[in-house]
């Protein structure tokens, strides 16, 4: 594939510029008491030694692979190793349920598990060897266990662009499981118009050198592959890998490691924000800290981006003085959190995509871009809406198909892929994303409501810590119901609801409301609300005992 002055023709290609940076270190980690890293040498020779023991035995090109775990090295070279030897990942978020991996585990054929020891779902089916009937090699006991090999170079004359790299299983929010076929030319069809863009700003990447990502996204979704695994290397950086989401220990961590950008979900920047606002709120020997940083970032409004750091230079005391940025994906990132931290001199990007497009359509600039965007078109995509605004992509980056328990089944490449995105176009080019088509609410006066606008506006009520909207059957016909975790017992729902009301058009306005009591609402692996598993719990009390 080509892209302007860069040509390869297969992801495998990068393995070659890995080697010239020979001991630079690729990835970092900290086990207990420990700092693990790895050189850019390591890693190849490491997927090297993988691949030989795949070979060994008896896996063929096109056959599958799981692969399960931590975001670790090891998982990286597996991933590798896997490539070099033409097998196909099928990557599987650690805390798939049983059924899941099974499944998938019947649909692939899979010939291999490759698994951290400490996933649970994979301790219980320990009898997997049995129970799977399938072999399980632990990512714990790789380097002993591919230490007899040598790490000569791997025969590549079979493996081009069409060659399938992977099958990512989605469950979704509110859909059945599917495998979404990727190939290498997906994957480049995004990484090479990057790199490109990337060369031009090499020459200033020396100032900030080495340029440390802390990756906080599962390895196993495609946005936590593409910036653990692919962009970060374009730059000769360093990823460092954190097994907590604990937001105090991510900005110990970002302090300490000197990190300069932090790629995350928007749940966990969420979370970071509440830190920051919980840390004034402590601040001792003031009463109403939290009120004056407020102020204080409303103030910030008209601010250029050197005044902002400066006026808020005590949060960026606390992630350190190389930390330049925040990297959201897998979901919509909240407009209100987006604003927060632009304002206290951070640079904030989003794409948007989805497996599909192995990981993205759009990306934000971090200093232009329409206000409340997810950006523009990268290279190689063509969008277009439908009449009711339904987003549908076009580009090399989009999957031929998909991998069902029938085999594989391939799309038309000139056809357009429906995303079941909502969403608009401004006059330059900027994209901004209304919802998902499937949770649209068509009351009975035939106007649609779009949940996430609604969710926007109760979010930013302080007695509300998350909200979800989803469809539900009134008197008068299909209307939204709220769904709101409130911050404490103390807090009001009405009084936020009258309140985010206010804000929404009277079309709008929320007349049902749910009070969730448990900490949290379901999740996917990437922090989407998982809203018929709300549903279903909502609609089990509504029917009682």
């Amino acid at each position: 594939m080509r892209n302007h002055s860069i040509t390869r023709r297969s992801l495998l290609s990068y393995l070659d510029d890995y080697l010239q940076r020979g001991d630079a270190i690729m990835f970092a980690q900290r086990r207990g008491l420990r700092h693990v890293r790895w050189s850019y040498e390591q890693l190849v020779l490491t997927a090297r030694r993988v691949a030989h023991e795949l070979e060994s035995r008896g896996i063929a090109k096109g056959e599958r692979v799981l692969l399960c775990g931590e975001n670790s090295p090891e998982w990286v070279a597996a991933f590798w190793g896997c490539l070099l030897r033409g097998a196909v990942v099928v990557p599987l978020d650690k805390d798939s349920t049983e059924q899941f991996v099974c499944s998938v585990r019947q649909q692939t054929d899979a010939k291999l598990i490759m698994a951290s020891s400490g996933v649970a779902v994979i301790e219980r089916l320990a009898a997997g060897v049995e129970l799977l009937n399938v072999p399980l090699l632990t990512l714990d006991e790789l380097s002993e266990r591919i230490a007899p090999h040598t790490s000569p170079p791997c025969p590549l004359e079979d493996v081009d662009e069409s060659t399938l790299v992977e099958i990512i299983f989605t469950s979704g929010t509110t859909s059945t499981p599917k495998g979404v076929l990727l190939t290498h030319g997906n994957l480049l069809a995004n990484l090479l118009p990057l790199e490109a863009e990337i060369k031009k700003y090499l020459k200033w990447e020396r100032f900030f050198h080495p340029l440390r990502f802390l990756n906080l996204v599962p390895l196993s979704h495609v946005f936590g592959q593409f910036m653990g695994v692919f962009v970060p290397q374009l730059l000769g950086g360093e990823v460092h890998f954190h097994d907590t989401l604990n937001p105090a220990e991510i900005v110990r961590q970002t302090r300490e490691s000197r990190i300069s950008v932090i790629v995350l979900v928007p749940r966990v920047l969420d979370s970071l924000r509440e830190w920051v606002e919980r840390n004034y709120a402590a601040r001792p020997g003031q009463i109403g800290q939290l009120d004056n940083l407020r102020e204080r970032i409303a103030r910030a409004e008209r601010a250029n981006f050197l005044r902002r750091w400066w006026m808020f230079r005590s949060v960026h005391r606390d992630f350190g003085w190389k930390f330049l940025a925040f990297l959201s994906g897998g979901a919509t990132l909240d407009e209100r959190t987006e604003t927060f931290w632009r304002k206290l001199g951070f640079a904030v990007l989003q794409g948007y995509g989805m497996t599909e497009t192995a990981s993205l359509v759009s990306v934000t600039h971090p200093f232009k871009g329409g206000h409340g965007s997810i950006g523009k078109l990268m290279p190689g995509y063509e969008v277009k809406l439908d009449e009711a605004g339904e987003i549908f992509v076009r580009g090399a980056g989009v999957s031929p198909g998909y991998w069902t328990a029938a085999g594989r089944i391939n799309r038309n490449l000139d056809d357009w892929l429906h995303t079941g995105d909502m969403g608009d176009l401004d006059e330059a080019g900027n994209l901004y994303f209304k919802g998902r088509k499937k949770d649209v609410i068509v009351t009975a006066a035939g106007l649609n409501i779009y949940p996430e606008d609604l969710e926007e506006a109760i979010n930013r009520q302080p007695e509300v810590r998350a909200s979800c909207v989803i469809k539900w059957s009134g008197a008068h016909g299909t209307e939204p119901l709220a769904v709101l975790i409130l911050r404490d017992s103390r807090a009001r729902a009405e009084a936020a609801i009258e309140r985010a009301n206010q804000s929404l058009a009277e079309r709008q306005w929320i007349r049902r409301w749910y009070v969730w009591t448990e900490p949290d609402f379901p999740r996917t692996a990437t922090d989407k609300v998982i809203k018929r598993e709300v549903v279903a719990k909502i609609e089990d009390e509504a029917r009682g005992p």
